[in-house]
């Protein structure tokens, strides 16, 4: 992740690297703290036992989070020239091997 590339347009877009990534950004200053909130919000959306979301809605930013097997997080926060602010966490190993529950 590359908070530094977003700077301008704090455009949304994945690195599509080795690590898992979450993303988030905000049209006001965004801490590293409420971003992870808002992560953690789509657990609702997570049903353990099925291992599978609810019908049209997000939970892999959750799962990311709250990954057992993580070993390693780094999160950056990059003002863009909006006023805007963009965070990235990147986590190591990411969440999502062969349909594995995240706990």
């Amino acid at each position: 992740m590359h908070p530094d590339s977003h700077i301008g347009d704090c455009n949304l877009v994945y690195c599509r690297g080795p690590y898992g990534e979450n993303i988030a950004k905000s049209s006001c200053d965004l801490s590293a703290t409420t971003a992870v909130n808002m992560f953690v919000l789509e657990k609702s959306s997570y049903d353990y036992n099925s291992n599978s979301r609810a019908s049209g809605k997000l939970c892999g930013h959750y799962t990311q989070v709250v990954w057992l097997n993580s070993v390693r997080l780094g999160c950056a926060k990059a003002r863009c020239n909006n006023g805007g602010t963009f965070i990235g966490c990147n986590y190591d190993p990411p969440d999502d091997y062969n349909g594995q529950r995240p706990y």
